[in-house]
């Protein structure tokens, strides 16, 4: 049973790895600062924060901070943890308060503080790990820093000075249903849209609108994925791909075999239902018939299907566990659109023979580079920050080209 602790408070750690997280309360970041004996970092590799996601002994993974306390550099006297609220005008005093934890890379909580008393604070240190000798110990800070986030990281020696853009976390849009999903639901869609953001921010593409049509194969191979919820998980990590994209922030859905089905348009409030009701290989749901569509790949109709709707720019999520059998036909389509406004990305699912998808970035005979493929053996095993990085990685040099090209405006 975890130990609670009250502000002030603290407790000694076994040596090893823990993970320090925050959860509860408004939606908000985590990073670290790792100081000397003086309080100051000794150099801005010593900030942890979404942008520079590692430091020695110290590594940001989604909402924990992964602390191996023996790869510390023994210069390193305290590592303090600061949370600061995702949203500009929000303040911790405005939700419930937020909960720090401690916990070994089991996942067994050791340690548990409630950040009470908070009321108008945007930026607060909530825990500390400390050295008392050769031992480290976990302190509870809870103290809210009140000249914002900007001055805590420079008065601990972090120079913005150049780059100002390092304490700046990224704008992310909110979309209409977000306020209908639960706490943690949100919490999650937050997370994952600030690592949308952050490739599109580091690619320079942040705030470019296009529309975002997802493609996922239906095929008999895909029966483990579908049963195993791999194919709905990927419906849920690609939501947030829509809400820092497209202008309504909705994900429009097909799925193909030999032919395809047009499904209705994801919303952020209703990705579970909708995965739940139309994510099928088989039988009739909502009046579509699945069997119809066949059991095996043909590419080819559902491509056609896109490049006849195209109007606007177009980012093409295409999931599929390979087949792609017709080689000549599809190089010949995707010269064909690379004239039009769409970006294909297609992500292999599986150990599959992918055929002429690996072969797209050599493709030539295009006016612009309007495709990427990238394989995956298990996509659960990626985490958010890959996956987007890898997702989107292309899409912006495509916009680029696009534009000189006169394709898009």
């Amino acid at each position: 049973m975890a130990a609670a602790l009250v502000k002030g408070q603290n407790a000694g750690l076994a040596p090893g790895e823990v993970v320090l997280s925050v959860r509860g309360g408004v939606a908000a970041d985590l990073s670290a600062l790792l100081v000397t004996e003086a309080g100051k970092v000794r150099s801005d590799a010593d900030f942890v924060f979404f942008n520079q996601p590692q430091a020695p002994g110290v590594r940001l993974n989604g909402a924990g901070l992964e602390i191996s306390l023996g790869a510390v550099p023994g210069e390193i006297a305290q590592i303090r943890a600061v949370i600061t609220v995702a949203a500009q005008g929000d303040t911790f005093g405005t939700a419930a308060s937020p909960v720090a934890s401690v916990a070994d890379r089991a996942g067994n909580v050791l340690h548990e503080y409630v950040i009470d008393g908070l009321d108008r604070e945007s930026v607060v240190i909530a825990l500390e790990l400390y050295r008392r000798g050769d031992q480290w110990k976990v302190r509870a800070v809870g103290q809210g820093y009140a000249g914002g986030f900007a001055d805590l990281v420079t008065d601990h020696g972090v120079s913005v000075d150049d780059e100002p853009d390092v304490v700046a976390a990224p704008e992310v849009r909110t979309v209409p249903g977000e306020a209908a999903l639960s706490f943690d639901k949100r919490q999650t869609l937050d997370m994952r849209k600030r690592e949308v953001a952050k490739v599109l921010i580091d690619k320079s593409a942040f705030g470019a609108r296009a529309r975002v049509v997802l493609v996922i194969d239906k095929t008999g191979s895909m029966q483990k994925m579908y049963r195993g919820g791999t194919v709905h998980r990927v419906v849920e990590r690609m939501i947030p791909v829509a809400t820092q994209l497209d202008d309504d922030g909705t994900l429009e859905a097909y799925l193909y075999a030999l032919t395809y089905a047009k499904l209705p348009d994801i919303t952020v409030a209703d990705g579970e239902r909708w995965a739940q009701t139309y994510l099928h290989l088989t039988g009739t749901h909502e009046g579509i018939d699945y069997d119809a569509m066949g059991g095996r790949n043909d590419e080819l109709p559902i491509m056609r299907a896109i490049i006849d709707t195209l109007t606007e720019p177009t980012l093409v999520l295409f999931f599929t566990d390979g087949g792609f059998a017709k080689k000549r036909e599809i190089a010949a389509l995707m010269r064909e659109a690379a004239h039009l406004p769409a970006f294909w990305q297609f992500i292999g699912l599986g150990k599959a023979n992918f055929g002429v998808l690996r072969t797209l970035d050599e493709l030539d005979g295009r006016v612009v580079d309007n495709a990427g493929f990238f394989a995956l053996d298990d996509i659960d095993q990626v985490d958010d920050a890959e996956l987007y990085r890898r997702l989107l990685g292309e899409f912006p040099d495509w916009l680029r080209a696009a534009r000189t090209a006169g394709i898009i405006s």
